[in-house]
This record gives C-alpha cells, structure tokens and sequence, in this order.
C-alpha cells in the first residue's frame, strides 16, 4: 500500500485518496484515574518531571483516519520498535502553559498561535493533519479535567506538552502515514533556578542550531538534541546556556540561545529605544512569547498600554533585523546596549548579564559584559515580564490572549 498524501480543505479538515474521519471531540471518552496522585509542594519541582494523573491520547490509521480520542490515566504506550518516531524522529511537538486566573478558573495564553505551529511543524515531516480548533477543545478539557495540578504561585504554572509521533512500522525511509498524538500535562516553576538572576551565554562558533532551508521555523525533536553537546561544553566553562550563532560572511550572526528567542534593547539619540529580535528568515522559531513581546511594545508606543515602570512618554522601536556579535561589541563600546534578555513558553523572560564568545575552541572565551540592573533586569525587560505574566494570570486582560477552560 502506497502512503496517501493529505492536504488541508480549511477549519483543518482532511482530503486524500479516501476522505478519512478527522479529529472530533464529539467522540471523547474520558476514563478518569481511581487513584491520583499527591501534590507536591511547588518548590520542589523540577522542570517537566512530574506529570499529572491523565493524558490526552489519539492516533491515525490512513484507512481509518483519526481514532475517537481519549482521556485516560497517565502511563506508558507500546510501540513497535521500528516505528519511524524511532528510527527517523518523525516528531514534533509544543509548548504551552496554563494558569489558574483571579476567578479560580484554569485559562490557557495564546493557545490557537501554539497549534498553528504543531500543525505547520506535522505538515513539515509529513505527518497526518489534524484539526487545530478540535485539539485545542481537547485541550481545554483535559486542563479542566486536571486543574487541581496547577500551582497558583508567582512563577509557577502547568506546562503543556502536545505532541505527534509517526508510528509507521516499517524501516523504510519514507513519511509515516501512521501517527499518535497525545498531550500530557507538568506542573512547574521558574524554569532558571537563579530566579531573576541574570543567565550567561556561551556563544559558540563551532556547532550551529538551524540553517536556512533547514527545520529550524518549526518545532521538531531532531532540532533539540544535537544541542545536548554544545550546551554541556558550554556549562563546564561556567555558562548556562548556547548563544546560537550562523555565519554570514565575514560576520556571526545571533540567532537564538538554547530554545529561546533573544531580544536587545538599544538606546536612541532621542531618548527613546530600539527593540531588536533576529527576523523570521527561516532559522528562528516563531515563538508565542516572542510575538507578544513585539505586539507589546507596539501597543505600548501606540498609548494602548503602559509598560510597568517604563514611560508612557518613551517610544518603544520592535524591531526584526539581523545583528552580529560584532554589533553587540560596538553598541556595548558606545554604551547604547542596555539590556538583553531572551524569552520562550517555558521562561517566560530571563535577563542576560554575559555573552562569551569563542571562535576558536582552542583559546578561552572573550566575555561581552551587559549592564547590571538593580534586582537583575532591566526596566524594559522588567516591565515586559510584568506585563505578560499579568496577562496570563487574569490580571490584565488583553486582546482576547487568554482562553478559558472548561469541562
């Protein structure tokens, strides 16, 4: 039998060969544990190590389409050892985080922007389509279904993990026309133990992360483990994370540090200031907090909003363009960089006091200072943290950025 080859008919719908049942969460069956587990004390938890006491789980036969999906216990699943999830990690997933809001009601930040990159990240590994509308309703209801795991605790949340998997069977190399989908849950805390501490990059040339034409856009398995390595080397030379990098004649530009976007903040003749992230050119992930970071600061210029602790008088520039390592040099030597801070689904906003960097692994890494700032960040990066962090608590509500959750 041949793989099908699927496209998108709109609100997610499939079209093969044979039309196949797509995702329907009118065909949810929730089995719910007959013994759940004790909550552990929030300062005890570790990033992504305990999960919850359900899971969401469906899968894809290309004769039979979506299975009926389900909420279930929490356990492990069976797979055959040559599925392609193993053998060509046809794998793709993401990241997202509930709160528990001022009315004690569970609500997701953004979660329609986070399913429309799992859906681009599937279709770029050729794995089934989904319907992005029926995951989210799944979602929201296995969030419901375990709201008693979220931690309503400054800093902490419940962390979202959808992901697909190919699960073809055979070793031949070629798409998997079978897949599992499933979405487990991780309540969690800050996820830098240094809490508002500044973090070090080591801004290594050696290895890169993504490059053009690449999978770096998307959010897939095979991006984050070869980064297991430089990260290590970067940690026995005293730094917390990679400052990604990509050459570009004669000129290393920065990309992104660890799973993080990055973010300068640069001063103006006028007084005002330039917020620069690298641009979309394909090696970046489109993040969820990255988009929001810049639809901030427009509405902050705009006089739509106010950044905590910055002046509603002092513009705000978003910016996408490239820069170098170079530039940072030559902004830190005119004394116009004055913060840099990177942010992500699970960080949220972590302020960057140093940047190492080493073009030669043979010699010692030449460290790039940032300004220190009273408390460890900045007052942009300060007021950019508040404010997000009270939007997706309830406390500040904001374009519709903040869906509920329901049983």
């Amino acid at each position: 039998m041949t793989n099908p080859e699927w496209k998108s008919v709109g609100n997610g719908h499939l079209e093969g060969p044979i039309p196949v049942p797509d995702l329907d969460p009118s065909k949810l069956t929730v089995t719910l544990s007959k013994s759940l587990k004790p909550i552990p004390y929030p300062e005890s938890l570790v990033f992504g190590s305990t999960m919850t006491d359900h899971m969401l789980v469906a899968s894809f036969d290309p004769v039979t389409g979506w299975s009926a999906p389900e909420i279930k216990p929490y356990g492990p699943f069976t797979l055959d050892p040559a599925s392609s999830c193993f053998q060509y990690a046809t794998n793709t997933f993401e990241g997202m985080k509930a709160y528990i809001g001022p009315d004690g009601a569970p609500r997701l930040f953004r979660p329609e922007k986070n399913m429309a990159r799992l859906a681009r990240s599937a279709e770029r590994l050729a794995l089934p389509p989904f319907n992005p509308n029926a995951l989210l309703e799944l979602i929201k209801k296995l969030v419901a279904i375990d709201q008693r795991w979220i931690p309503n605790i400054e800093g902490y949340s419940l962390y979202i993990r959808p992901t697909i998997i190919g699960t073809r069977s055979a070793l031949g190399v070629s798409a998997s026309d079978h897949a599992l989908l499933y979405v487990i849950l991780s309540p969690t805390g800050p996820y830098f133990r240094t809490g508002p501490k500044p973090i070090s990059l080591l801004a290594a040339a050696e290895n890169v992360r993504s490059w053009p034409g690449g999978t770096g856009s998307h959010k897939v398995a095979g991006n984050y483990s070869p980064g297991f390595l430089p990260q290590r080397m970067a940690a026995k030379q005293g730094y917390d994370q990679i400052l990604w990098l990509l050459r570009d004649e004669p000129e290393w530009k920065v990309t992104e540090a660890g799973a993080m976007n990055i973010f300068v903040v640069i001063g103006r003749e006028d007084g005002d200031i330039d917020l620069i992230t690298p641009p979309l050119d394909g090696t970046i992930l489109p993040g969820v907090t990255r988009e929001s970071v810049l639809a901030i600061a427009e509405a902050h210029s705009a006089g739509k909003l106010t950044l905590p602790g910055v002046s509603s008088t002092q513009r705000l520039y978003p910016q996408e363009r490239a820069f170098t390592i170079a530039d940072m040099d030559q902004w830190l030597a005119d004394d116009i960089l004055q913060e840099m801070f990177a942010v992500g689904t699970a960080v949220v906003l972590t302020p960057i006091g140093r940047v190492g960097f080493q073009d030669d692994v043979k010699k010692p890494a030449r460290d790039l200072v940032l300004p220190l700032h009273e408390g460890g960040m900045g007052p942009v990066s300060r007021g950019m943290w508040r404010m997000i962090v009270d939007i997706q608590k309830g406390r500040f509500e904001w374009e519709g950025w903040c869906v509920h959750c329901e049983e």
